[in-house]
């Protein structure tokens, strides 16, 4: 038979078939110009019929796309975060600004929530139901060929040629299957078929009570609880509830979320799905507490009637490593004015209820040091001793457990000059050093302005001498202290003082030096082999003696001890006239003689003239006294 034929016979039983099935010719109609048979024989081909314009998400509703875009210059002057007045209370009390409440830190701003992407091919939710505006996606294979993209209308229903419309509203995706399914196995049969999800539709929620942005939002049909509250109203207020947020549909609550149960425990079982006109409340924040100091996560909780202070470290992750864990302290805001603090024991008041306004403390098991007589000590050794390294000795040893702990001394140790440095004592002289230092820059100052300048020589020296004293200044300025502790030790000794320790000293025990260091303002500054016969003048002369602007006056030697002789020691009398010389003093092995450089200089012609204007009134004393005794 010719094909053409074939098929106006195959056309007439379709017609036939479908006469005798009670569809009519309007089901005909319907269906015949989307159905195409294979001039083979093959399986019948459905065509995608001609869709109407998309349901909009939101039917006879303004444009609510253009309802934000309308708030988008207010939202973006909206505050982030507001902090709420107790929240600023324990930021003042603790003087740390990143205590701050429990979930601020998952507030969006305006711009970040209406920047959210739209995924146009997430991943939907089991428990998800179709809705007027949803795309479905029908693949149709064996008997019939097919596929579909379908778009629920206002009423519900999917429309596939040749088998009719399909109610799917309010079903989800299995279900929705399994009927399309059954209305096509009415009409062809040997054919499997799967259904699936295209675009989604948006839907329109309101977002109403403590939120930081209220107001009515466009949203995809996905949407739960969390992600319109946190993603677009911008999530509770300071004055809004974290465990509180109530989905209203209908006129009735059919759900209630405490957000805690999300950010603490990462569970989503109240978290459901929203639909079209649901309405967000969130109510006022309850009773505030605040958990502070050595926890794992210190802030502002927002506490439940039932919920006690064992709740309340949960919350805060429990005690950190370095807690004491065997107390806490409750400020009440009622004792607040009174300066009473409650001190619990814990695990015993565990069970203990909470009150709006408490503040919780947690103590530090290292922050309060514990009395000497209790400290194990931490020495490092150095040196000439048989073991050098850190000791930890128990809480009531000396030096001399600390020598014995490293091995003793060896042959080569020369203990005068032990150096023994101490944290206290470096902390203490650094606080002294800074407060002579601003003294000595003070003085300076003060002598720079009160000095004379008579002529261009003298300009020329005090402009020279002030380069020098900065130069002093900033040498002094990088400086530091080293925490010595100077021992009274004669220079033949063989053992140290019964000195008791403390945690982080150090000790350091030279050898015997063989030289004697010469500095400051002579010819030849160095260090000069030790000779037992020698004195500081020979050391001097070694040095090329003191240069013409050396302060000789001022000399002094700093011994291997840490132990300081100067010139001023040794000096008495009238014009210093009659005082012992620290050129005679006897040199030690390791000593280090240092001339200063005279700071306060004047020259020649400005010293005759000081002199001369002294003799002069002198004269006129004595001229006077003879006018009066003849």
């Amino acid at each position: 038979m010719h094909p053409r034929s074939s098929f106006l016979v195959r056309a007439a039983a379709l017609l036939i078939f479908m006469l005798a099935a009670g569809q009519g010719p309007a089901a005909l109609a319907q269906t015949g110009a989307a159905a195409v048979a294979e001039p083979s024989g093959g399986p019948i081909r459905l065509r995608q019929p001609q869709q109407a314009p998309q349901v909009p998400a939101v039917p006879s509703q303004p444009n609510l796309q253009a309802l934000d875009g309308s708030r988008a210059d207010a939202t973006d002057r909206a505050p982030r975060y507001r902090p709420g007045e107790f929240e600023l209370y324990i930021q003042g009390v603790t003087g740390d600004i990143n205590v701050r409440r429990f979930g601020s830190e998952f507030v969006i701003d305006a711009a970040s929530a209406r920047n959210v992407a739209q995924d146009t091919s997430p991943q939907v939710p089991a428990d998800y139901r179709l809705g007027p505006g949803d795309e479905v996606l029908v693949s149709i294979w064996g008997a019939v060929d097919a596929d579909l993209r379908l778009t629920v209308d206002r009423a519900g229903r999917v429309s596939i040629p040749r088998v009719g419309s399909v109610v799917v509203s309010g079903l989800q995706v299995p279900e929705a299957a399994a009927a399309i399914d059954r209305q096509a196995r009415r009409v062809f049969k040997n054919l499997e078929l799967s259904v699936s999800l295209g675009q989604l539709r948006n839907i329109r929620v309101f977002v109403t009570g403590f939120a930081v942005r209220p107001g009515a939002y466009t949203v995809s049909s996905f949407s739960t609880l969390s992600t319109v509250v946190f993603g677009r109203s911008g999530g509770p207020s300071a004055s809004g509830s974290f465990r509180d947020v109530e989905l209203r549909r209908a006129g009735r609550t059919v759900a209630r979320l405490d957000l805690y149960d999300l950010m603490l425990f990462g569970r989503r079982d109240a978290d459901q799905s929203i639909q079209a006109d649901d309405v967000i409340h969130i109510g006022p924040v309850g009773r505030q507490v605040a958990l502070i100091g050595s926890v794992n996560k210190p802030a502002i909780f927002e506490v439940k009637d039932n919920e006690t202070l064992g709740d309340l470290l949960r919350m805060g992750g429990g005690f950190n490593s370095v807690a004491d864990r065997s107390r806490v302290a409750v400020e009440r805001v009622s004792e607040r004015s009174d300066q009473r603090v409650r001190q619990l024991a814990w695990p015993a008041d565990a069970a203990t209820g909470l009150a709006a306004g408490d503040l919780v403390r947690s103590f530090s098991a290292i922050d309060a040091a514990l009395p000497l007589l209790r400290q194990n000590k931490r020495v490092r050794v150095e040196g000439e001793v048989q073991r050098p390294g850190t000791y930890i000795l128990p809480p009531e040893s000396s030096v001399a457990d600390a020598l014995k702990m490293a091995g003793g001394l060896t042959p080569e140790a020369f203990v005068f000059g032990t150096e023994f440095n101490r944290e206290s004592v470096r902390l203490s002289q650094q606080v002294n050093y800074e407060r002579a230092l601003r003294d000595v820059e003070l003085e300076l100052s003060r002598r720079a302005t009160a000095s004379g300048v008579r002529t261009t020589e003298e300009a020329t020296a005090q402009a020279q001498q002030q380069v020098a004293q900065e130069r002093l200044l900033s040498r002094l300025r990088e400086s530091r202290p080293s925490g010595r502790v100077v021992l009274q030790l004669q220079p033949t000794g063989t053992t140290l003082p019964n000195l008791a320790l403390e945690d982080g000293d150090r000790l350091l025990v030279p050898s015997r030096p063989s030289t004697v260091g010469v500095f400051g303002s002579v010819f030849n500054a160095g260090s000069y082999l030790f000779n037992e016969s020698r004195r500081v003048d020979d050391y001097l002369r070694l040095a090329g003696s003191p240069t013409r602007g050396a302060d000789k006056s001022s000399i002094f030697v700093v011994r291997a001890n840490g132990s300081v002789v100067s010139a001023q020691q040794g000096t008495s009398g009238w014009l210093g006239v009659g005082g012992k010389n620290i050129d005679d003093l006897a040199a030690l092995p390791g000593d280090t003689i240092f001339v200063p450089e005279e700071t306060n200089k004047t020259t020649f012609l400005q010293s005759a003239k000081d002199w001369t204007q002294v003799l002069y009134q002198f004269g006129l004393g004595l001229a006077g006294l003879k006018v009066l005794l003849p």
